[in-house]
């Protein structure tokens, strides 16, 4: 004979030993809202991590590097800022696919520098810009390239690219965004004809191109999107000196060997999509 279960009756209040035992963990507590912050950020100095979530800079300081140790951060070395990995994609959807993207092709950019020696980005869209996600050392670079830099989007080859080959419904939020705000690009978004001249021109050649002043050199830059089925998600690009090498020499010779390392980059993004949804990790 089962014994009957009274449905209605209040369950018995927890031991002692089951509330100690679920007590939360306050170190854990700040290392999650830590690393959530960072993943909302997507890149951040200690100072202003510790600001924002209100711990002591020593204690935020432990926190980032048990993460960096356990694999879910890493630190750049050349401005000592954090941003998430690959890894934080296990825990939640916030690691979005441009950040996949981009840590997937990090592996190339040395190969590929070593090869074209100007300095190589791989570059998402972050609002109503492109913000660089990984960079590539160079000593013939113009300017000190830096993760975390924001590109204009219609005036960089990346923006150009990424909005050339985008869905229409992406592009013309983008430019409807870009209309109604104050940017470096203002004055062209406001021009849909020649807006739609570039991005015709870049569909049709297949790359982006820009052109902007520097103090020792006209610097020029190509750029390849980066896709994933019929979506965009960044693009990789090189910039290079006009006095040193033409327009013509750089798709003669860069390009080929972008293309190549954009198959790439696609091909082992779509393999970790598979993988992931196979409850699979790269390892």
């Amino acid at each position: 004979m089962h014994a009957q279960v009274n449905l209605l009756s209040p369950p018995s209040p927890p031991d002692s030993a089951s509330r100690k035992a679920t007590r939360p963990i306050r170190a854990l507590s700040r290392g999650l809202e830590v690393l959530a912050e960072l993943n909302r950020r997507e890149r951040a100095p200690i100072h202003t991590l510790s600001s924002a979530v209100r711990l002591p800079r020593t204690t935020t300081f432990r926190i980032l590097e048990t993460l960096r140790l356990a694999g879910f951060v890493q630190r750049d070395t050349h401005d000592d800022c954090y941003r998430p990995t690959v890894l934080v994609r296990s825990l939640a959807d916030g690691f979005d696919d441009e950040a996949l993207i981009a840590h997937l092709g990090k592996a190339h950019l040395t190969t590929l520098a070593r090869d074209i020696v100007w300095p190589i980005d791989i570059a998402t869209p972050a609002h109503s810009a492109m913000m660089v996600r990984e960079t590539s050392r160079s000593p013939l670079a113009l300017e000190p390239p830096r993760a975390g830099d924001a590109l204009p989007i219609l005036t960089s080859a990346a923006g150009r690219v990424y909005l050339a080959f985008s869905k229409t419904s992406v592009r013309e939020a983008v430019l409807d965004s870009l209309a109604d705000m104050a940017s470096p690009d203002e004055g062209l978004a406001r021009d849909r004809p020649e807006i739609e001249r570039i991005l015709q021109e870049t569909r049709a050649q297949g790359f982006g191109v820009s052109q902007r002043a520097r103090r020792i050199s006209q610097e020029i830059s190509l750029a390849l999107p980066l896709r994933a089925a019929d979506r965009v998600l960044g693009a990789l690009a090189v910039r290079f000196a006009a006095t040193a090498v033409s327009l013509r020499s750089a798709v003669e010779h860069f390009l080929p060997k972008m293309r190549e390392v954009a198959v790439k980059i696609e091909i082992e993004f779509a393999q970790e999509v598979r993988d992931s949804s196979l409850g699979l990790r790269a390892r």
